[in-house]
């Protein structure tokens, strides 16, 4: 019987009776005449003994697979942009009015103020980097009767407190000369270095002179550092080197603690006959059996032993190497404190940390102004912001675990001076200071910095602010502090890595802020603490994105909608407007297109190295594989590699294994991209770059972005190149996967 067709259906019991030959309009049955168009891409019609099937297309299940990791990764970039776009609803802009704080509080009203710097290693942290921070915070433009700084050295190295003790001397200088010239910043190292002419009211002579004062302290405490020996004169005159002798090392000695300037001694004048601020060097002990707790061990031994030397009510500490930029930095945090309606209820002020050694449109996007000028606004809206343990005034009060409620009440002004002498109070010092007293105590984890954790400053902020405390961001137009930032990429990527890990331990702990703030802090800042502690999984979908669909590239397998389908305007407009909205908020913020490019390859570097061993590690910490550690940032780099910085190259120069992922992942697109393209336009079974575009584009744009790796692997010879045994490793892994997609 015929049908409509003119062609007459197989019949089921009969074998296929036709055959299949191929013809410019498609597949012909010669037995009819008909033809059938061709389906689409891949597919085929064959007869069988039953009705006519479809033949799945060449890589169907692989497909499925990638389109279910692919989906996987879209769901979880898609929750974590509400997250992160959730908590930019109310920010908040604050400005200091330090005229009005003079008309509402005489000198003598305005509280003490203890200023913590803490250093650990002299090597890592060299003593002229230490004592320049220490000499901008004692020359703030504050009262020197109610200023106090303590320097915190984890090392217990003589070398350090060489130079401290030489800086003493040189304040009694400095000082006055700062202040009665309004010199800023008041970072020795940072002025000269900046200033190459005296200030206005300051004679040549007299400006030469503090020049050269200086650069004799320089040469002075560099050649003592060089030569790793403190000069016999000087431990003869100064009692407190008896302290030190040939079996103290830096993870193994007493407890030091020597007050060099005591502000209550009359004796202690500048040059101008005027009081100095309060000096205090301490180490606390340390022994190879006991923990320490790094940083947080510190500043909690620091906090203790302020509180019998000057027991100031107001906490600033700062690291070694993020000097004071602004002498009004004190006064304008009491702005906050001492605010008549709600400066009862602030538990901290934290200034944003800024950067002056980075260079214009630098390599490793260290300028955070979207992060500064955006972001971090948003988190004070909500009620506080994250503690980042530099450049953070405390109410002591509230580090100490104390609760804010209606009830209590701290009057400043009870505050009275010690009458104790230099000599009892560090006896009484050093006792707070040694390895066990803490033991079986509430410090470090009800009272001051808590322990246990990488981001031991984040933590203990989350407390305070569970505790009834709210937190303020102030970023006054004259930056309060400016640090040094990493010039090599391996640093960055290890502190990274400590950060990020330590955000993942807080949201896998108890300590994760839907749990310990329910009900105590706002739903908008659980979900700003949450941007951060999530980072570490955008480590998975990340590297997914940049390996699976340039194979499925290099194998012909489509993943994304073809360039004339509807639903490839979606994507393409996800894609520009992200960008753009990016690109925008970059420039707004002062920056450039080429920091914003930057940037963004330094967002994919971090995701798929130091976020990716950040939750190996974690992994390993929870099953009890390895304990948590603390990585000390290098804040030098030689000349050579300076240059290199200042010319926009990468440094790399050791072998790592994030340098072999990321080596790996630039390679492996590198060679799909190439393989893919040749396959696209020489085989017909490839689906056509019609069908591919998408991931062409995406395999393009990885390669655009990783250029510095290739870069540092085949053109560069200097010795912040890629070393030959991270590409030998990294080839390893790539060949297979190219072989197995070729022969396939």
């Amino acid at each position: 019987m015929a049908g409509s067709g003119g062609g007459r259906r197989p019949r089921p019991s009969a074998a296929p009776h036709y055959s299949q030959r191929r013809s410019r309009v498609g597949w012909r049955w010669p037995r009819t005449g008909c033809t059938r168009p061709r389906s689409s891409r891949g597919s085929f019609w064959y007869g069988s003994t039953g009705p006519l099937t479809r033949r799945p297309p060449a890589g169907s299940g692989v497909r499925r697979w990638a389109w279910l990791g692919m989906l996987a990764a879209e769901l979880w970039f898609g929750l974590y942009w509400v997250l992160t776009l959730s908590v930019r609803w109310s920010p908040v802009y604050r400005r200091a009015f330090k005229d009005r704080l003079a008309q509402r509080y005489s000198e003598d009203q305005l509280p003490s103020v203890d200023i913590f710097v803490c250093t650990a290693d002299p090597a890592a942290e060299p003593p002229m980097l230490v004592i320049s921070t220490v000499l901008s915070v004692l020359a703030y433009d504050y009262m020197p009767e109610k200023l106090n700084i303590y320097l915190s050295d984890d090392a217990g190295s003589v070398l350090t407190f060489y130079a401290l003790c030489e800086a003493s001397e040189f304040a009694k200088h400095w000082i006055p000369f700062c202040k009665k010239y309004k010199v800023e910043p008041r970072s020795p190292i940072a002025y000269f270095a900046k200033v190459t002419s005296p200030p206005d009211g300051c004679g040549p002579k007299e400006w030469f002179t503090m020049k050269e004062l200086y650069r004799d302290l320089t040469d002075r405490v560099n050649s003592v550092v060089n030569s790793g020996r403190i000069p016999e004169d000087l431990q003869c005159n100064l009692r407190g080197f008896s302290q030190w002798n040939e079996t103290i090392t830096s993870s193994d000695h007493p407890a030091i603690v020597q007050i060099l300037i005591d502000g209550n001694n009359k004796k202690a004048v500048d040059t101008d006959g005027n009081a100095l601020p309060t000096l205090v060097y301490m180490a606390r002990e340390k022994r190879h059996q006991e923990q320490h707790h790094f940083k947080a061990g510190s500043l909690n031994a620091l906090i203790r032993v302020s509180s019998v030397i000057s027991n100031s009510p107001i906490i600033m500490n700062v690291d070694c190497d993020m000097y004071s930029n602004n002498s009004e930095s004190i006064r304008e945090a009491l702005c906050f404190f001492l605010d008549e309606e709600q400066g009862q209820d602030i538990g901290f002020v934290q200034y944003p940390q800024n950067f002056e050694n980075v260079v214009h449109n630098d390599i490793y996007g260290n300028p955070i102004n979207v992060v500064n000028e955006l972001d971090h606004p948003c988190l004070d809206g909500w009620g506080g912001m994250c503690y980042y343990g530099t450049g953070c005034f405390h109410r002591r009060e509230a580090l100490c675990g104390q609760l804010n409620s209606q009830e209590y009440k701290e009057d400043w002004s009870m505050m009275v001076g010690r009458t104790e002498d230099a000599n009892e109070l560090e006896g009484m010092a050093r006792s707070l200071v040694t390895c066990t007293y803490e033991h079986k105590t509430l410090w470090g984890s009800e009272m001051g910095v808590r322990y246990g954790c990488p981001l031991e400053d984040v933590i203990t902020g989350l407390q305070i602010q569970c505790r009834g405390w709210k937190s303020v961001y102030y970023n006054p137009e004259r930056r309060g502090f400016l640090g040094m930032a990493s010039t090599s990429l391996g640093q960055i990527l290890v502190q990274y890595k400590r950060w990020t890990e330590g955000f993942l331990q807080i949201s896998l702990s108890r300590f994760n802020p839907f749990l310990l703030g329910r009900g105590k802090i706002k739903l908008g800042l659980q979900m700003g603490y949450s941007v951060c502690g999530f980072w570490a999984l955008n480590s998975f979908p990340t590297l997914y994105y940049v390996t699976v669909p340039s194979l499925c590239f290099l194998n012909g397998i489509s993943l994304f909608p073809e360039r004339t389908s509807p639903w490839f305007i979606p994507f393409a407009y996800v894609m520009v407007v992200a960008c753009s909205c990016s690109l925008v908020e970059s420039l707004q913020c002062g920056g450039s297109a080429l920091e914003w490019w930057n940037a963004q390859r330094m967002w994919l570097i971090r995701r798929i190295t130091s976020y990716l061993l950040a939750n190996i590690d974690t992994i390993r910490r929870l099953l009890a594989i390895s304990e948590s550690g603390f990585t000390l940032t290098v804040k030098v780099s030689d000349s050579q590699a300076l240059e290199r910085y200042k010319k926009g190259m990468m440094e790399f120069g050791s072998f790592s294994a994030m340098f072999v992922i990321l080596t790996t992942v630039a390679l492996l697109n590198l060679a799909c991209m190439m393989l893919g393209i040749s396959r696209v336009l020489l085989q017909e079974d490839a689906g056509g770059l019609e069908n591919l575009f998408l991931q062409a584009v995406l395999c393009v744009l990885i390669v655009a972005i990783n250029f510095p790796v290739y870069e540092a692997l085949f053109l560069r010879r200097d010795k912040g190149s890629l070393p030959a045994s991270v590409a030998q490793v990294s080839i390893c892994f790539v060949l297979p996967l190219c072989i197995l997609s070729i022969c396939k």
